[in-house]
């Protein structure tokens, strides 16, 4: 029998057989419908009276549900209220969709001169404090900020809007989170809860400068729509921005832009009037001075909540130290502060289980929301009572664990220090008085027109998967020094702040540092057995900062370096909560380009960089210096094992 007629045979077999019958299908019940938001709420559009006669507009949405009186929580934004129109909902209101599940009445504002809101708009509004040094305050309705423009408007919602248990509460993201920051300065008595996420405090620190450095593409990008001029009422953005891009290589753009000068005749074209203050006020003068929200965070009575993400690109700096303010110039309010694995505002835009390749055990974007942030509002918005939060609910990265401390920094920490040393290590122990170690320092030459890129990813923007890139391709290049421990012999936990003290000199009279902490993964690290990308060997970043060394002293007064000659420059890294595990090493990065995410320092003195020429860019040799005399280190906090506090979940 051959093979063909085999085949026929079987399959006939086959068919011969008699079928069962199926089972009687039974349909599974249709998963019960899920109320739009249209059908539990009614949407108003206002506009809100100031003192001094100009109208707001808010986008009201009320739940039909009058079962009880409820709480009010209020973003105010310079982003626009969209949709516009009665009819038109949101898809999501509130701070998570936690709030519209509870029946909080939603209130979304236009900030004055944005979109529906009439008035001047004003990057960062200086506040006006009630009562200054010299005894003076706000004379008349004529003298407004964001504090009177928030308390006008709460006043008006609580005696208009039906329904309302005379409770407020504030929330806003990033600029949302200036405005929400800034509106609990001499609140409302309505006003019992807020929660400043991801906010500005200081204009010229956040986002744009850092210790004085141009944050290139953050800046260029953002003003390339937002600074364009406001012209009457409007429910749209604009019609095309200044400039495009014309590629997605934001390396290759920006080095062919050039200087600094080049932006306006090149980008911009007049069409964007606020690079002007850049250009006009390059160091930290009276105009940036009086947008720096800090020393103007008195009289908050509020409960506040500070919420940040410890991969935050934009606005790291702003929780830390608005949380710090609130905590120094209110003794006795109530101020908690949360630092999770995000970048910014990844608490209410992601689920909070990666960032890039880097991985943080589990969604805790979604624990966040329910068991810190929803918990906070409805304990201080409802008088439900409930467990309070802790001072510090902060995320262990490395360990990948909530924890919850008595304060920040924990009582606990222990001061420690990382110094470089020869042969390219970084150890706890400063350096040995050693003759070979005399004069001992590391030099490399920084060239601007060949810059160390801050990425590998191709991209236009900064992107916010840097702060936890893998840093080897950096340190394979000669203009960047590379410090690294032996692997640890057990775990080492570092807490709050860093400061990194630098020993350098320069053969020119300028040059811009930056500092890199680094968890190198052992060779054999996987997160899973089918690991993509590989992560053996990953050099995470874990921490990161740039100094603009002129303002080494004072970010109001530049100084250049004595060319060849040893200078400390000291550099705060922000705060950390992060465990070294063991087998893991720790590594240092020293570099003084990082392109395109901050701008060229020409190196050869320029008063103004602002003002630079295409031919100020000058090859510099740097030097970091480690000999006894000049050990360059790293301040840490470590925090004992026996101190570490236990899990709060996630």
């Amino acid at each position: 029998m051959g093979v063909s007629m085999l085949v026929v045979v079987l399959i006939a077999a086959q068919q011969a057989v008699p079928t069962p019958p199926a089972p009687p299908t039974v349909p599974a019940p249709a998963p019960a419908a899920v109320p739009t938001l249209a059908e539990r709420y009614t949407k108003w559009e206002r506009r809100i009276p100031m003192r001094d006669g100009v109208e707001l507009f808010a986008a009201i949405y009320l739940p039909k549900d009058s079962g009880e009186l409820h709480p009010i929580v209020m973003r105010r934004t310079p982003y626009a209220c969209q949709p516009y129109g009665e009819e038109m909902f949101a898809d999501s209101i509130g701070p998570s969709a936690l709030f519209s599940e509870r029946n909080y009445i939603v209130v979304f504002e236009d900030v004055r001169g944005c979109f529906q809101s009439g008035g001047v708009f004003d990057d960062i509004r200086p506040n006006i404090d009630e009562k200054d040094a010299k005894g003076d305050s706000k004379q008349t309705p004529l003298q407004i900020d964001e504090s009177s423009d928030t308390f006008d408007t709460i006043d008006w919602l609580v005696k208009n809007v039906p329904g309302n248990n005379g409770r407020v509460g504030l929330w806003g993201i990033s600029y949302p989170g200036f405005y929400a920051a800034a509106g609990m300065i001499d609140a409302h008595p309505a006003l019992k809860a807020v929660s400043p996420q991801a906010p500005i405090a200081d204009w010229w620190f956040d986002d744009f400068h850092h210790h004085g450095a141009f944050f290139l593409p953050h800046a260029v990008n953002f003003f390339n729509g937002f600074g364009l001029p406001r012209e009457g009422l409007r429910t749209d953005w604009f019609k095309e921005p200044a400039f495009q891009h014309g590629t997605p290589d934001g390396y290759r753009f920006f080095l062919e832009l050039g200087a600094l000068s080049n932006v306006d005749p090149k980008l911009y074209r007049g069409r964007v009037p606020y690079w002007s203050v850049f250009v006009d006020h390059p160091n930290y003068d009276e105009y940036w001075s009086a947008r720096n929200l800090l020393p103007h965070l008195r009289h908050v009575a509020p409960a506040v909540m500070t919420v940040g993400g410890w991969f935050d690109a934009e606005d790291l700096f702003g929780p830390l130290q608005i949380y710090r303010a609130v905590e120094r110039l209110n003794p006795g309010v109530f101020n908690v502060l949360v630092m999770g694995p995000w970048s910014h505002g990844g608490w209410a835009r992601s689920d909070g289980d990666r960032l890039g390749n880097v991985r943080f055990g589990g969604k805790q974007s979604l624990w966040y929301r329910e068991q810190v942030e929803l918990a906070f509002f409805e304990r201080h918005l409802r008088e439900k009572g409930g467990p309070e939060l802790a001072e510090a609910t902060v995320f262990e990265t490395g360990a990948n664990q909530w924890r919850r401390f008595e304060q920040w920094p924990p009582a606990t920490t222990e001061a420690h220090s990382l110094f470089v040393r020869g042969d390219g290590m970084v150890a706890f122990d400063a350096p040995p008085e050693a003759p070979r170690d005399v004069g001992g320092c590391d030099p490399f030459t920084s060239d601007p027109r060949k810059p160390v890129p801050f990425t590998e990813a191709v991209n236009v923007g900064m992107t916010k998967e840097y702060m936890t890139d893998d840093q080897r391709f950096a340190a394979r290049r000669p203009d960047v020094l590379a410090y690294q421990s032996a692997p640890l012999p057990s775990d080492v936990t570092l807490v709050g702040p860093l400061v990194a003290n630098l020993w350098v000199s320069t053969s020119q009279q300028d040059a811009d540092w930056i500092v890199k902490l680094i968890d190198v993964f052992p060779g054999d690290f996987k997160y899973e057995p089918d690991d993509k990308p590989p992560m053996g060997d990953y050099q995470m970043m874990v921490r990161s900062e740039v100094i603009r060394g002129r303002f080494r002293e004072s970010p109001a007064s530049p100084k250049p370096f004595t060319s060849n000659q040893p200078t400390l420059v000291k550099l705060p890294l922000q705060d950390i909560l992060h465990t070294f595990q063991k087998g893991h090493r720790i590594m240092v990065q020293v570099q003084s380009t990082w392109f395109p995410l901050v701008d060229r320092n020409p190196q050869k003195w320029v008063d103004n960089l602002y003002k630079a020429s295409d031919a100020d860019f000058t090859p510099a040799e740097h030097r970091v210096w480690r000999e006894p005399a000049h050990a360059t280190r790293i301040d840490v906090g470590i925090l004992p094992a026996a101190a570490i506090a236990p899990p709060a979940g996630g």
